[in-house]
């Protein structure tokens, strides 16, 4: 899902979005970053409300990892 800008919807705000709310197809909540396809993370500028910073991008990206380490511990 995306916002009225085209950004993607991740985390935490896609409870907050009607759209992406509706677009989520699993009873656990979304990770951090994760976007409404669950296992597909964004960071960085792609992201509802990123800072459109590259070292927030960056620390964005590291803080992925560790969210996409625990959507494999679910698999």
């Amino acid at each position: 899902a995306r916002d009225r800008w085209g950004a993607l919807v991740t985390g935490a705000d896609i409870a907050g979005d009607e759209h992406a709310a509706a677009l989520w197809p699993l009873e656990r909540s979304p990770l951090m970053f994760e976007t409404t396809l669950p296992g597909v993370f964004a960071a960085g500028d792609v992201r509802h409300r990123s800072v459109k910073r590259v070292a927030s991008a960056v620390g964005e990206g590291s803080a992925a990892i560790r969210a996409i380490h625990q959507y494999l511990s679910y698999e």
